[in-house]
């Protein structure tokens, strides 16, 4: 059975959960977007997926608080080749919590987690995703033509 492609009114391709979940498992770094004193924070993390929850190291700052309170927060990832003019980007809402010490021990024993920056003590956090989206810029002959 074939699966239809969806597109966009940009003529981008329009991506399944499932497919969005198996790029995001692809990269190692993404964006994280919460609150931070009322505003919009963006900050660029490294992370894992775990089945359908994205898992990362933070320190004690705001976006371990953010975790803490429960926050509903966006995260973004993608893939870009410049030169064919291809890529993706997937986009995952959800609530932000703080992993248990005994549960983090197991998620550092079995998943790679890794940070681009030095942490003291880091602590691990779990978005777990409640809707995912993506686009995919699709190679010029592949593209639908506009009407």
């Amino acid at each position: 059975m074939s699966t239809v492609q969806q597109f966009d009114r940009s003529r981008l391709q329009i991506l399944s959960a499932a497919d969005c979940l198996r790029l995001l498992a692809s990269v190692p770094l993404g964006r994280l977007v919460y609150t931070y004193a009322g505003l919009p924070a963006i900050r660029l993390v490294n992370f894992v997926l775990d089945d359908d929850t994205i898992v990362l190291n933070t320190g004690e700052g705001e976006k371990f608080r953010a975790a803490e309170r429960g926050d509903v927060v966006a995260f973004e990832a993608d893939d870009t080749d410049l030169e064919r003019h291809v890529g993706w980007t997937v986009t995952a809402i959800g609530h932000l919590s703080v992993v248990s010490a005994d549960e983090g021990a197991e998620l550092r024993h079995r998943l790679p987690l890794h940070s681009w920056l030095p942490m003291d003590d880091p602590q691990l956090v779990r978005l777990g995703i409640e809707s995912v989206e993506g686009r995919r810029l699709l190679p010029w002959a592949q593209r639908p033509r506009s009407q």
